[in-house]
């Protein structure tokens, strides 16, 4: 009786496992998009962000980690310079150049990395932008050595628990690849599945609690602007004579981080949940379905990519410790430094002209 119920298992996870196969050869993914289009952005990541962000690293290397804003900034740096760090090797599967042993790490290792490394930049993203209103709401609150020792453990905590979350993805994708032609879910064993799909859904909440954060935090430093403009340009009725400072540029460098936030991660977002239910429930879609939704996955994945670029806007328009840091690296001249010095602002100094690093 034991040995009928273990040759049906047997047979009924070959079947699955057959059947998982023969969808993924029936319902090619193989595209003028997937290889030839994606690779070439990916590419123009690659060589951008890695040259942005190892200057990036490099000049935060000189700056002590003396406010909350500058640690979550280097927690950032860390993150997006892994993220690149996988680019070589999806280029290589979507042109169709990896050998099967790297598609196979790709989707192991990879692509795990990728998205670890994207989540914890949603999360410093939602814990800047509290520091950012925190400094606009209340700018003369100083910063001890207890509470930056405080955010440095809460970024050990968040990179511990996401590589945690992570790991069991790269343990259960393990099943040996039966064709040449398969997807990272084909590798997937059964609690491989259900896991991956537990993991997007608290993933998917990581983000909405952040969407939720970033919103509330940037309509408050909104309404604190606002204040102050109301206040300069009562003052300057007052006098007629003065001249009236010209802020409305510096302070729409406020809001990098909710512009960043919404162009890279909202999109993929949307689009994940039933690219990821396609691929768990397979029998719930046809194969038109499924290459949809792999293919917006794909376009707003390659705009969540995007923002390891985009963030050295960030350190250097919001971080006067970094412009100082880079400005002296670069050995510009000090007229230029000052053009560019005006190009720049701590978000927290327009209020009540206290700056910030």
């Amino acid at each position: 009786m034991e040995l009928t119920t273990a040759l049906a298992f047997i047979m009924d996870t070959d079947s699955n496992q057959t059947v998982r196969n023969e969808s993924s050869e029936a319902c090619s993914r193989e595209s003028a998009l997937k290889a030839t289009v994606f690779p070439l952005l990916y590419t123009v990541l690659l060589i951008v962000g890695l040259s942005l962000n190892g200057l990036a690293a490099w000049v935060f290397l000189r700056i002590p980690s003396k406010s909350h804003f500058i640690i979550y900034l280097k927690n950032i740096v860390v993150a997006d310079i892994i993220m690149i760090l996988t680019f070589p090797f999806k280029i290589l599967a979507d042109a169709n150049l990896a050998s099967v042993g790297e598609r196979v790490f790709v989707c192991r290792v990879s692509s795990v990395l990728f998205y670890l490394t994207m989540y914890i930049s949603i999360l410093f993203f939602g814990l800047i932008s509290i520091d950012r209103c925190r400094k606009t709401i209340w700018p003369f609150v100083g910063t001890s050595p207890r509470r930056l020792l405080h955010r440095k453990l809460l970024s050990g905590f968040i990179w511990t628990s996401l590589l945690a979350l992570s790991l069991p993805n790269v343990i259960l994708t393990s099943r040996p690849n039966t064709s040449s032609r398969f997807k990272c879910s084909d590798l997937k064993t059964e609690m491989g599945l259900k896991w991956h799909e537990l993991v997007n859904h608290v993933c998917q909440v990581i983000f909405w609690g952040n969407l939720v954060t970033v919103i509330v935090c940037y309509t408050l430093i909104s309404k604190e602007l606002y204040k102050s403009y109301a206040r300069t340009r009562a003052q300057h009725q007052a006098r007629p004579g003065t001249n009236a400072p010209h802020k409305k540029s510096i302070q729409a460098n406020v809001f990098l981080v909710l512009a960043v936030f919404f162009v890279c991660f909202v999109p993929f977002h949307f689009a994940r949940v039933p690219y990821t239910i396609s691929q768990t429930r397979v029998r719930m879609f046809n194969c038109q379905q499924k290459l949809f939704f792999f293919q917006l996955k794909e376009s707003t994945l390659w705009l969540s990519s995007l923002n390891s670029v985009l963030d050295p806007l960030i350190y250097f328009f919001l971080c006067k410790s970094f412009r100082s840091s880079l400005f002296k690296t670069m050995r510009l001249s000090p007229g230029r430094c000052r053009a560019l010095r005006e190009l720049g602002t701590d978000t927290a100094s327009t209020p009540q002209g206290n700056t910030q690093t």
